[in-house]
């Protein structure tokens, strides 16, 4: 009975993204990875997830889903796309973001993530050559982009999100204060814990829905729990 509360969290929240998206990234495949890429930086804008969904869905509709496609597309072509799946609010941007990253990619890594990753020489200085590709890389594009490629890319290793703390500290999964939680904190509570057929990276995405849906924004939880409960299994 203690990993009920764990099972509900993971079984309702913990759908990765890019499974979501029907991206494969278990297959390691060049294509794949830069598929996911493309929806974290539309995932990283301060917009709803439904929008930044729907946009990459367009791309999808319209096979624009490789650094080479996105440059081929130009400026005017971005725009429309973006304008489609409901991004409006940040479509010149966004176009100028994805062609500068792009172009960056292209000259830098002949258009290859795997090469970046490969160049890299540890986890800090992946995250470092992500952002070094464009002005519109930052720090929650890069988190979004790595937490879901752990244990495929040996350097992705992305701190946990302020968001992903903040759940952690208000399940009780941790004692720490939020700003104190380490991604070592997590793994951990995970090893003792892990629910069957689920990765980590379920048990982190769980975390990060519930920490923007309900806890960032005051709502109540859509289950019952007991932070005794889960006191008793945290580390």
């Amino acid at each position: 009975m203690k990993h009920e509360l764990l099972e509900t969290l993971v079984n309702r929240f913990g759908q990765s993204y890019s499974e979501s998206l029907k991206i494969d990234l278990c297959s390691r495949e060049e294509s794949e990875i830069f598929k996911w890429f493309l929806a974290s930086i539309l995932f990283g804008a301060p917009m709803r997830e439904h929008s930044a969904r729907q946009t990459y869905e367009c791309f999808e509709k319209h096979q624009v889903l490789t650094a080479d496609q996105i440059l081929k597309t130009g400026w005017e072509g971005l725009v429309k796309i973006l304008d489609e799946g409901g991004y409006t609010r940040y479509d010149f941007k966004t176009a100028d973001k994805l062609l500068e990253v792009t172009r960056n990619l292209e000259e830098r890594y002949h258009g290859s993530l795997e090469l970046l990753h490969e160049t890299a020489r540890d986890p800090g200085d992946l995250e470092k050559r992500l952002k070094d590709l464009g002005k519109g890389i930052g720090d929650v594009t890069v988190n979004i982009f790595l937490r879901e490629l752990r244990g495929i890319l040996t350097k992705a290793r992305p701190k946990p999100s302020s968001i992903v703390a903040l759940a952690a500290k208000n399940l009780g999964i941790t004692r720490k204060q939020a700003t104190s939680v380490t991604l070592e904190d997590l793994e951990k509570f995970w090893r003792k814990n892990r629910v069957t057929g689920h990765s980590f990276i379920n048990f982190e995405t769980a975390l990060q829905r519930l920490g923007k849906d309900f806890y960032r924004k005051g709502r109540p939880l859509p289950f019952e729990t007991s932070g005794a409960r889960w006191r008793r299994m945290a580390p």
